[in-house]
């Protein structure tokens, strides 16, 4: 039965109703504009009755097209009893305001022991099943909306912790300014840190930045003048770094071409009889002064007919990328490593 008490969960109280929701509620529906956090919300609700979500047994996993098709399908799933024993969780995934009178007929007779769980997208306060879950007194309702820039820290803080990582403040005041559209999102980010500091006890402000910021051209840089000094222990730490902050093998294969042809530019204006340091000052856009020493000691190492070799093995690259399954990864990794032999031979 339905009555007129609240049975809406906010701010921290979520985390204590999750983990040990009370026993005569017999659902609870999980809504709101962000998604990541509505899926982690109801997992964590889930895991509370069967630590396995892919227990087959112990639970069954609808849509909202199931139920619309079949509503006859909430009944029976929440009166089944597990052949190995324990308590049911009947997930629905994606529940819109149609379920609505479905939900009422659930929750003013309840069918079995089983703990419903309704995952539903931003519903409206005062409609459709948002309305029927906040008045119920045997269901829940909780909403979820995107981290505030005072609970991202925490959120920050707490993942890490988990990975055995430390943050220092400036780098976590960072990281919190580039997360919490989603908590999704935010969870593949933190995962992304904390697999590229593997080793590390403490995450420092440079690391989010090559990471979650633009840093990750600057990454590219250094693998691209590792390449070009036949550095091959640094080439490889790198493209590592690079793998694990997802950039795109095209963005490095592009940006390698244009690496080596201003190489190939600047060797092209000293052949003339130009000194370095005038042909430096030719490249459009001016090159970085903190790319300059690396960039100058290329050119002592390479002249203009590898370094026009060196552009067509990208080149090469770059269709195989495009016309075949190969992995991206590998064939551009493969081609950067074959530029650095070449530079290991002219030293």
């Amino acid at each position: 039965m339905r009555g007129q008490a609240m049975t809406e969960i906010k701010g921290a109280g979520v985390d204590r109703a999750l983990s040990h929701f009370p026993k005569e509620m017999v659902a609870a529906l999980i809504f709101g504009p962000d998604q990541g956090l509505v899926r982690e919300r109801a997992e964590t609700l889930i895991k509370s009755v069967v630590p396995d979500l892919k227990d087959p047994f112990l639970i069954a996993d609808l849509d909202d097209s199931t139920l619309a098709s079949d509503p006859a399908r909430l009944f029976d799933e929440a009166a089944a009893i597990s052949m190995l024993g324990g308590r049911r969780v009947v997930r629905v995934r994606g529940a819109g305001n149609g379920l609505a009178k479905l939900f009422e007929r659930f929750l003013d007779d309840p069918a079995g022991d089983a703990l419903i769980v309704v995952e539903g997208g931003d519903l409206a306060r005062g409609t459709g099943l948002r309305k029927l879950f906040e008045g119920a007194d045997n269901a829940a309702a909780i909403a979820c909306y995107g981290d505030s820039a005072r609970d991202l820290p925490d959120v920050i803080r707490d993942a890490l912790r988990a990975e055995g990582l430390a943050i220092a403040p400036d780098a976590l005041a960072d990281a919190a300014s580039r997360l919490g559209s989603d908590r999704g999102v935010t969870r593949r980010e933190l995962e992304k840190l904390a697999l590229y500091a593997r080793g590390q006890k403490q995450i420092s402000l440079e690391d989010v930045r090559a990471v979650l910021g633009d840093e990750a051209e600057v990454r590219a840089e250094e693998a691209l003048d590792a390449a070009g000094q036949g550095d091959l222990k640094k080439l490889d730490l790198a493209l590592e770094r690079l793998w694990i902050a997802g950039t795109s093998p095209a963005a490095i294969i592009r940006m390698g071409l244009s690496h080596f042809q201003r190489l190939a530019l600047t060797k092209s204006e000293m052949e003339k009889g130009d000194t370095l340091d005038n042909a430096l000052r030719k490249l459009r856009p001016p090159l970085h002064f903190m790319r300059q020493a690396a960039f100058k000691a290329q050119t002592s190492i390479w002249d203009t007919q590898r370094l026009l070799e060196a552009c067509d093995l990208l080149l090469e690259t770059e269709a195989l990328t495009r016309t075949t399954a190969v992995p991206a990864e590998t064939v551009t990794a493969r081609a950067l490593f074959n530029i650095a032999a070449m530079a290991r031979s002219r030293r």
